[in-house]
């Protein structure tokens, strides 16, 4: 074992952690100069011992073991990099390294999302550290400007387009003008999607890394079941045809706000104003809008996800705690307090809609669905027919509100379901700035 040497084990060699093995291996040198001492790759935990891989061939044999005693055994481990997603086990092998008094760093969002607080105590009762900077926005630098350069700032807001996989299927409905079944398949031929979409298309993904970023921003713990999440999936592209005509685009976009003591964090389908800047943000790219108090309104653009940008942030995690390792600096979490904030209800949400229907082409029938919205206090912005279809003597309407309450456009959908003159509401959608 090198003298003095900073020793890291890996869990998992998938395509993230693949890529950051070979950064670990091949810039060897140039990161023990950053970081002060040799930074040696010791030991690889794996499912299977698969060393048929590209990456697994340039590695030694004796580099690998599937057996997770002796990883943690390991002598000389001093960082412990998990890249293996999902809940479990990872968050075991996660508390098992901190409480053998072992430096983590992950890219794991869920993990972070629900349990961060519980692990950050652990780490800090062991006097080590515990690094997640790729676990949002891949190699968007997020979590540390949020921990350290955006403290002196009470932020406003978070607007972000966190997930690559939904943008480009956006992006594809409104260049392109297809259908989401058509989009989603491209993604999936392209890499860009799983096999099973579902944690991207229904926004589980982005609630994930928007719990991190708004208990970060607003110093109170956001578990991921207070995030409001609603997918891209029944987006259809009339929807995104009508919206440019109104002069909007279409994103997936997390939202956080905080305001007279309480946090509104949801992830859902939104019409931006087509000049805005994140409706021009395209393709897998990820952007996140920060508003503060004294900074005003910052943005981070890069590419979210994939194995450079990610394990980018993961080795630059590595070097910073490495260097903490050389310096005998310990533990340096930034702990702010949990003020354990009301999360607000996401029917007490006010904003503008977007709300597509099918009606009766017949005399009367928008007076009855102008009646329904006032009746629950919703102003109309506007109201244009779009598509008639004379067999059937049916219309497709598009109306635009003004801002109103989340609650009163559920009970307005719900009595437009009920009346014989209303076909069917195809959708509504939510409208920002």
């Amino acid at each position: 074992m090198e003298e003095n040497s900073i020793g890291v084990g890996l869990i998992g060699l998938g395509v993230i952690g693949g890529q950051v093995a070979s950064v670990l291996l091949e810039r060897a040198e140039m990161l023990s100069e950053q970081a002060g001492r040799p930074v040696v790759l010791r030991k690889v935990k794996v499912l299977e011992p698969d060393l048929s891989r590209t990456q697994a061939k340039k590695m030694q044999p004796q580099l690998f073991t599937t057996d997770e005693d002796e990883f943690f055994n390991t002598p000389g481990i001093d960082i412990v990099i998990e890249l293996i997603g999902s809940e479990k086990p990872a968050l075991d092998y996660q508390r098992r390294a901190l409480l053998a008094g072992k430096h983590v760093i992950t890219a794991n969002k869920e993990v972070i999302a629900k349990h961060r607080p519980e692990l950050e105590a652990l780490a800090k009762k062991q006097s080590v550290s515990l690094s997640y900077e790729a676990a949002v926005g891949g190699g968007i630098p997020l979590i540390m400007p949020f921990q350290r350069d955006l403290v002196a700032n009470e932020i406003k807001g978070i607007y972000a387009i966190i997930n690559g996989t939904t943008n480009y299927i956006l992006t594809k409905m409104s260049l392109e003008g297809i259908d989401f079944a058509s989009a989603l398949s491209q993604a999936q031929r392209l890499g860009y999607a799983e096999a099973d979409p579902k944690n991207d298309i229904e926004g589980i993904d982005s609630g994930y890394k928007l719990a991190i970023l708004a208990s970060l921003a607003f110093q109170s713990q956001v578990h991921p079941d207070d995030v409001y999440c609603e997918g891209v999936s029944r987006l259809s592209n009339r929807d995104f045809r009508y919206a440019k005509e109104m002069g909007y685009d279409i994103k997936l976009l997390a939202i956080a706000k905080q305001s007279d003591g309480s946090i509104e964090a949801r992830v859902h389908p939104v019409c931006l104003p087509e000049d805005d800047f994140l409706a021009k943000v395209d393709g897998v790219y990820n952007a996140i809008l920060v508003e503060g108090d004294l900074v005003g309104k910052v943005t981070f653009l890069g590419e979210g996800a994939g194995p450079l940008p990610t394990s980018s942030a993961v080795i630059a995690d590595v070097v910073r705690v490495a260097r903490d390792i050389f310096l005998g600096a310990g533990c340096r979490l930034i702990s702010r307090p949990q003020l354990n904030k009301e999360i607000k209800k996401m029917s007490e949400i006010i904003t503008r809609y977007f709300i597509r229907m099918n009606i009766a082409d017949s005399a009367g029938v928008l007076a009855q669905i102008t009646k329904v919205l006032g009746d629950n206090n919703i102003s109309i912005a506007s109201a244009i027919q779009k598509e008639t279809d004379e067999t059937a003597k049916t219309a497709e309407i598009v109306i635009m509100t003004h801002p109103s309450p989340e609650k009163g456009i559920l009970q307005a959908v719900s009595e437009f379901n009920n009346l014989d003159e209303v076909k069917e509401v195809n959708n509504f959608i939510r409208v920002e700035f």
